[in-house]
């Protein structure tokens, strides 16, 4: 019962800030994810005409397109899918004058270069956004955003965030309450940056031994907690700070 009003408050908050911006609808990248999933299943009940979800694969995995096309046509969500695959390679080769080779498509060593597919994501996002006076609704939930797990002005960028203060283990919860399937539940969490990539093992740690953490954190109690886990976060909280708050500003 507690997830079921956890879904109806987030979706009139949804609905708040939309209309409150005197916006008519949302729109969602959908990776084919569980934080993409709930959210745009979330805005789906707020905005039943006016939910756009774009399904936007760059190299990505075939079963993440699947699974963003099942959650479309599951709750009957107005989609655009457009391939920046090509759009990717040249927009790499006319920064550096080469292609997108296998040593990108395998190694965590090139960070700039995965970078450009969220950020080239949310120029999608924005655009569909200014032509139909939609609203940019970001999927990161508070176990990422806390330890700044996403892109700075990639999947980072968004006008609101409605799992914001969701740690990953509640939106799974969350999910099961949606109805959402239970392969994308299940499923290993990965931002698809390079072949392999899975998000726990950038992490360095599970999401559930993350949220356990973050609760250590904020509650001030560490009995049961790994002190290298409770360091590490909080390195982590404090190196990615910038990404959370607004633009550092001198004042003369």
């Amino acid at each position: 019962m507690r997830s079921l009003k956890l879904t109806d408050r987030i979706t009139d908050w949804i609905r708040e800030k939309v209309k409150g911006a005197d916006a008519e609808g949302v729109v969602v990248g959908m990776s084919g994810g569980l934080d993409s999933s709930v959210t745009v299943v979330l805005c789906k009940k707020a905005f039943p005409d006016t939910t756009l979800g774009l399904i936007l694969p760059c190299f990505s995995l075939k079963e993440d397109v699947e699974h963003a096309r099942v959650v479309a046509k599951a709750f009957e969500i107005e989609t655009k899918e457009i391939d920046l695959s090509n759009i990717f390679k040249s927009f790499l080769n006319t920064l550096e004058a080469r292609g997108y080779g296998i040593e990108d498509k395998k190694s965590e060593m090139n960070i700039p270069v995965a970078n450009l597919k969220p950020r080239l994501r949310m120029i999608c996002l924005y655009y569909f956004a200014n032509k139909l006076n939609y609203l940019v609704v970001g999927t990161g939930n508070k176990s990422e955003l806390s330890v700044g797990y996403f892109t700075k002005y990639g999947d980072g960028a968004a006008d609101i965030l409605p799992l914001g203060d969701l740690l990953k283990t509640e939106e799974r919860k969350l999910a099961e309450e949606l109805d959402i399937s239970e392969a994308i539940i299940d499923k290993v969490p990965s931002a698809g940056l390079w072949e392999g990539q899975t998000d726990e093992s950038e992490l360095g740690m599970s999401y559930d031994a993350l949220d356990k953490t973050l609760l250590a954190i904020e509650s001030g109690d560490f009995s049961g907690c790994d002190p290298e886990s409770v360091k590490n976060v909080k390195r982590m909280i404090e190196a990615s700070r910038h990404k959370r708050e607004n633009i550092a500003v001198f004042k003369k």
